[in-house]
């Protein structure tokens, strides 16, 4: 029974999601959505990225967690952001993204990022209507998030490694890193970035520009 009830559950959102993906797409609207652990430093990702593309390109946010605005109202200094309290929640579903859109003027956005629920393993599984998932995993975590949570990193559309500024401070071993990635992932795009000092941010860029013109090249995983 309970295999029954997830299974349709995932159905639902699947359908949901590809409405998303449709409307979002009819609008010329890119969405990527982005998955990694608490305190990767997702937020500051997007400080960087929201400030760099100010004045290119029409920019929203939908930010999730499962308490408090403070993310958001980081945020929304360079773009109108809506907050998702999931109240315990450990993901975003396609629900859920579709009751925050009509809180945004998606008028002139060309880019929607998703600042997903700070999760390794629960966001994996939901597809959000978005077009690419990124993969985020710090140098302060470790290198074995890669082999322990293997799903997201399979399915990711490009990984970054951030927080790269940091490498001759940890004990995060590169070599272990990109072989337990390949093995997973052989082709995945991998940058090495740092927010704070702008190492790597451009390539993060250049990244997002190409995949903006050709959202659909790849479609996402479930």
């Amino acid at each position: 029974m309970r295999v029954d009830v997830v299974h349709n559950v995932l159905k639902l959102n699947d359908a949901l999601a590809q409405q998303i993906r449709a409307d979002l797409r009819g609008r010329g609207i890119f969405c990527p959505n982005l998955i990694s652990s608490p305190g990767s430093g997702k937020t500051t990702l997007l400080e960087r990225t929201l400030e760099h593309f100010r004045g290119t390109w029409g920019q929203a946010v939908i930010v999730g967690d499962l308490a408090t605005s403070r993310d958001a109202e980081r945020l929304a200094e360079y773009a109108q952001t809506v907050q998702i309290n999931t109240d315990g929640g450990c993901h975003l579903d396609a629900a859920m993204v579709a009751n925050a859109m009509p809180h945004l003027d998606l008028d002139g956005v060309d880019v929607l990022y998703i600042e997903n629920v700070g999760n390794l393993v629960c966001p994996v599984g939901y597809d959000l209507g978005h077009d690419a998932k990124v993969a985020l995993i710090s140098v302060t975590e470790g290198e074995d998030k890669v082999a322990k949570y293997p799903r997201l990193w399979r399915e990711a559309d490009v990984v970054l490694l951030t927080k790269a500024d940091l490498l001759q401070y940890v004990p995060f071993d590169v070599a272990r890193f990109y072989e337990d990635l390949r093995a997973l992932n052989g082709t995945v795009p991998v940058l090495e970035v740092s927010s704070m000092t702008g190492q790597g941010m451009d390539a993060w860029f250049e990244w997002l520009t190409a995949r903006r013109e050709s959202p659909n090249a790849q479609e996402p995983a479930a």
